[in-house]
């Protein structure tokens, strides 16, 4: 297991643009790999590269049914919109309201460098807007409305 240390809200690296992925190698596909053995121990439903340090434009998203890797990410469509508790593996033990899109349809390579399409509706969308703003250096905590008490949090569960 390739597992990386998840970096926290407080550090540089998360509040910095991600260059592209030029190169689709087997360092690209050993980072894909130790992402996903970081996801999965930390019971994320997604992961972007500069969590774990690394300044890519490479994501993770857990859509329910499989673990997608998403290269070079574009959002190229949204609709509708939903209000709801967000959370994220580098803001440990905090919660905020967020809006997001209800609908979210994202371009992305493999790893490989094929492109493809993804989308999905309401955790995945919201997933893959919370992912791919970390690519740009922006964290939840910059667009949620506010923090969630405890006390909320307890009457959600």
């Amino acid at each position: 297991m390739g597992l990386r240390r998840i970096h926290t809200d407080k550090e540089d690296v998360l509040h910095k643009v991600c260059k592209p992925v030029t190169a689709f190698d087997a360092k690209l596909g050993k980072l894909l790999d130790d992402m996903k053995d970081t996801l999965l121990d930390a019971n994320g439903v997604g992961l972007a590269a500069p969590q774990i340090g690394i300044l890519r434009r490479v994501v993770l998203v857990d859509n329910g049914e499989e673990i997608l890797e998403l290269v070079n990410p574009e959002l190229i469509e949204t609709s509708g919109e939903q209000t709801g508790v967000e959370g994220c593996l580098s803001v440990p033990n905090r919660y905020g309201l967020v809006t997001r899109p209800m609908y979210a349809k994202v371009k992305a390579q493999d790893r490989n460098g094929n492109w493809f399409e993804a989308e999905g509706e309401e955790l995945t969308a919201r997933c893959f807007c919370h992912e791919l703003d970390h690519l740009d250096g922006i964290l939840y905590t910059e667009v949620m409305e506010r923090f969630l008490t405890e006390d909320e949090l307890e009457m959600d569960e």
